[in-house]
């Protein structure tokens, strides 16, 4: 009979598992978005072109609809991963919590992209609603992954933890506001992708050129703003989450701190490169899995400073299912 702690460790390869397939759900999202397949199954949700399987379909249909699909199936990952959360630990255990905000963060990302097909905020659409719900789109999925992230984290970790917000002092404030600015960033950054989508160039140069056009789209015209706050954001990371590492010394927040340290140089490049390349669709994919694993480094850093180790009461003793 397998022990608790197989089950445990099962459970955690398990929920890494969920967050990976969810990073990859996310880029084949952006996948749709920049190469203009939002509108692949038409404005039905959930049918596809008013059908379950449509006949011959176009290959934006192909696209729209693999990533319904795969959507769908990451939502039915999740919501095992709550049930088996449940099943495994006790009431108020701080990874029955991670997987229950998960499904709810889940369900919400199945919402929000649902309101984009009914209300055809796809394809060619540039109205100010559409830039909306892609900020909207962009903060629900950053929860989702924080969500999912710290699931993971806290299932693997040794010993039980509950998160302490009171009394941080400054590694406390250092990390909300690496959470304010990677969120603003992570939004600046979908709108600038929508700009680009919509409103390609044929070089660089023009691309400049009609970022600084008075009569230019406001999706153009906000397009310069996300280089500016990634080096704000960027500078920021390195500095707060060196005095984090030093100011709570520990082998998860070292490796998170240098983590992060490296991601800002790589995704740094890896934003001027796009620019000089002129955001080809394969340059978005890679900046966008770069911003989601920054996002994962600083949330995990947070759960290693912010958690404390708790004393389980033997009455609270971790369920196992019986016949296990």
């Amino acid at each position: 009979m397998p022990t608790f702690f197989n089950q445990r460790n099962n459970f955690t390869r398990y929920a890494w598992f969920v967050l990976g397939f969810l990073i990859l759900v996310v880029l084949w999202g952006a996948f749709v978005r920049a190469t203009g397949s939002g509108a692949g199954c038409g404005s039905h949700w959930p049918l596809c072109n008013g059908v379950v399987v449509p006949r011959a379909p176009r290959i934006e249909t192909l696209i729209e609809l693999t990533h319904r699909l795969t959507s769908a199936l990451s939502g039915v990952f999740v919501l095992f991963m709550l049930f088996w959360a449940w099943r495994l630990y006790p009431r108020g255990h701080i990874v029955r919590r991670a997987a229950a905000f998960s499904a709810l963060f889940v369900i919400t990302e199945g919402l929000v992209g649902a309101g984009l097909v009914l209300f055809e905020w796809v394809a060619d659409n540039e109205s100010v609603a559409r830039a909306i719900s892609m900020a909207v789109h962009l903060i629900n999925t950053f929860l989702l992954l924080a969500a999912v992230s710290l699931t993971a984290w806290w299932a693997g970790a040794q010993g039980d933890y509950k998160l302490q917000w009171r009394g941080q002092g400054r590694a406390g404030r250092l990390l909300a506001g690496a959470v304010v600015l990677l969120l603003v960033l992570g939004v600046s950054g979908a709108i600038t992708a929508l700009g680009d989508t919509l409103f390609p160039s044929g070089t660089l140069r023009e691309g400049i050129a009609q970022d600084f056009e008075a009569t230019a789209h406001f999706l153009v015209r906000l397009r310069v703003y996300h280089p500016i706050i990634a080096v704000v954001t960027g500078i920021y990371l390195w500095w707060a989450s060196t005095i984090i590492a030093a100011a709570r010394p520990g082998m998860g927040a070292l490796v998170f701190s240098r983590a992060i340290r490296v991601l800002v140089v790589v995704q740094l490049a890896a934003g001027m490169l796009n620019i000089l390349l002129n955001v080809p669709i394969w340059m978005q994919l890679v900046h966008l899995l770069l911003a989601d694993l920054m996002w994962i480094a600083v949330v995990l850093l947070g759960a290693t400073t912010l958690s404390q180790p708790v004393e389980m009461p033997q009455s609270a003793a971790l369920v196992v299912p019986a016949g296990d």
